[in-house]
């Protein structure tokens, strides 16, 4: 079982954000947002847990079945629109860690297909 503030934390970096630049994008305080990771989801209001979601392209219910290890969180792969958002946000350089995970993500889409 995994805790559910670090898998949402895992899918923010797989995404290819920060939790500044994320926080921006659900456009909660970088506080709230850290405050949550550090301190768990149990402690986070229920809409913040939904608009954290709601920006990962998951459902509250995935969540709840990855915590609970219904659900192996790394049977999930990157999907399309995964990459798509990471390089439509990334208008400004990439750093060489996000053009490796692009390379990454578009290599094993490109094997799924």
């Amino acid at each position: 079982m995994m805790e559910r503030a670090k898998i949402l934390e895992k899918l923010i970096i797989e995404q290819g954000y920060n939790l500044k630049s994320f926080a921006a994008r659900c456009g909660i305080p970088y506080t709230t947002l850290y405050g949550i990771m550090k301190n768990g989801v149990g402690k986070a209001t229920v809409d913040n847990v939904i608009i954290i979601c709601h920006n990962l392209g998951i459902t509250v219910d995935q969540l709840e079945e990855w915590a609970n290890g219904e659900t192996d969180l790394s049977l999930i792969g990157p999907t399309y629109e995964d990459v798509e958002k990471l390089v439509a946000r990334n208008g400004k350089k990439m750093s060489v860690e996000q053009k490796m995970r692009l390379i990454q993500l578009l290599s094993e889409i490109e094997n799924k297909d």
